[in-house]
């Protein structure tokens, strides 16, 4: 019984490093992905996004979302760092996993992307709602658009959306222009106003609207136009991202390989924008894309190298910061004229824009302020699409000591000048009270 535990602790000891396999700051792209599928034929009506993100050095392992033995952490560790949810009809997940659990692996700094369609359940909702997006609550509504829709749509609902209104981010959606409409066929999605955090990436046109295409509206619908979003996403401050799909055909094989034509218009494509679409979304949601790293923050006086333990107050310093930006294969000198540094004691005394000299560092010099106390150099880096920096670095701040004020202050000289005449003002007149008769 002995040499059995024994035996099983070091099982234990040598299996640890391999569960705790997960998100690295300096190899971002070394991940495993948890896929949940309600029916596992979806690995071949979706097998191009999927051998896309294998081609992509990316480490699938394709789970029935019911599985009963599905955890997403084994001995405190998680198992998998980024989650596919392709089950939009599950009422109950597998195993260990609930809503609570996937919240809590947002939480941890990992990734999701969430689809759904029709028949989501209120599981899925659920979640959706945790990330800032809620589902139209008619469980049978579809987007409609009588406008923007594609010709092929042989059912003539108009629920094939041909749509166009992307966000307008290199970051994103990559620098290459995605020429063609995107074809989407699901529920439409709104945004919670109170979370800053989420944003809408492909958004209805300002003709479609959510309803039931099987029968006559009775009521107007409630969501409508350019409020609906077609795919959403988020990025938590602790740089989780999450992408949230109302349809899940978007990622399909049918339409990524479907010529597309918008209605009203005379431009033909031979294939939609899907797969760009989803291509690049992937590339951001899993951090190949928009990924920041940043070195330490360093100061010094100007004219020396070594940094100080304290500053006085009037002092001339250069502070400096590196950033990085992951390419997806390597990390690349980060390039920007916007990042800003503050001297911060309560509120920020200094804040100054920094230079960058395109290899990756971002420099610039002031003066210390005419203040003293316990200060901090800040850089807090928010950008659309980029994950957050945020960085400090404490320094006190000295006052002059009594003999290193200067011997005359020129500022003084009225003054002296005005001690000067007094005296020789006092002398004079008492010469003059004494001697004159």
């Amino acid at each position: 019984m002995m040499n059995l535990s024994r035996s099983v602790a070091l099982i234990s000891l040598f299996l640890l490093p391999l569960l705790s396999f997960s998100f690295s700051v300096d190899n971002p792209t070394d991940r495993r992905v948890l896929v949940l599928l309600d029916d596992l034929s979806l690995k071949s009506s979706h097998s191009i996004f999927f051998n896309n993100l294998k081609s992509r050095g990316f480490d699938l392992d394709f789970k029935l979302a019911d599985d009963s033995k599905l955890a997403l952490q084994r001995y405190g560790q998680y198992l998998f760092d980024g989650l596919i949810i392709f089950a939009p009809s599950t009422e109950r997940l597998g195993g260990s996993l609930d809503s609570k659990s996937i919240a809590d692996f947002v939480d941890s700094g990992r990734d999701l992307i969430l689809s759904a369609d029709t028949s989501a359940s209120d599981l899925i909702r659920g979640i959706a709602t945790e990330c800032g997006v809620d589902f139209d609550e008619d469980s049978s509504a579809m987007v409609i658009d009588h406008t923007s829709f594609s010709v092929s749509d042989v059912d003539g609902d108009h629920t094939l959306i041909a749509a166009d209104d992307l966000v307008k981010s290199d970051v994103i959606l990559g620098k290459a222009k995605i020429e063609a409409p995107v074809l989407f066929r699901g529920v439409a999605h709104s945004l919670n106003p109170t979370n800053n955090l989420v944003f809408k990436v492909l958004s209805a046109s300002p003709s479609a609207y959510s309803a039931n295409p099987s029968s006559k509206l009775s009521s107007p619908p409630q969501l409508t136009g350019s409020a609906i979003s077609l795919v959403s996403v988020m990025q938590a401050r602790n740089n989780a991202r999450v992408v949230i799909s109302g349809s899940l055909q978007l990622f399909s094989d049918r339409l990524i390989r479907s010529g597309v034509q918008k209605a009203g218009s005379q431009n033909q494509y031979e294939k939609s924008g899907n797969e760009q679409f989803v291509t690049e979304l992937s590339k951001w949601v899993f951090h190949e894309r928009g990924h920041l790293k940043a070195g330490s923050l360093v100061h010094h006086r100007v004219g020396e190298t070594d940094e100080p333990a304290i500053y006085r107050i009037k002092d001339d310093l250069e502070f400096s910061v590196e950033i990085y930006e992951w390419s997806g294969k390597s990390w690349e000198p980060y390039v920007a004229n916007d990042v800003q540094v503050q001297f911060y004691m309560m509120s920020p005394y200094v804040l100054k824009t920094l230079s960058a000299d395109k290899k990756g560092l971002f420099h610039t010099s002031f003066k210390v302020p005419d203040v003293y106390g316990v200060f901090q150099f800040k850089v807090e880096y928010e950008k659309l699409g980029y994950t957050t920096l945020s960085l400090s670095k404490q320094i006190p701040v000295r006052p002059y000591r009594h003999n290193e004020y200067e011997r005359f202050i020129p500022t003084a000289y009225p003054y002296y000048g005005a001690c000067f005449t007094t005296m020789a003002g006092f002398f004079v007149f008492s010469f003059v009270y004494l001697y004159h008769k």
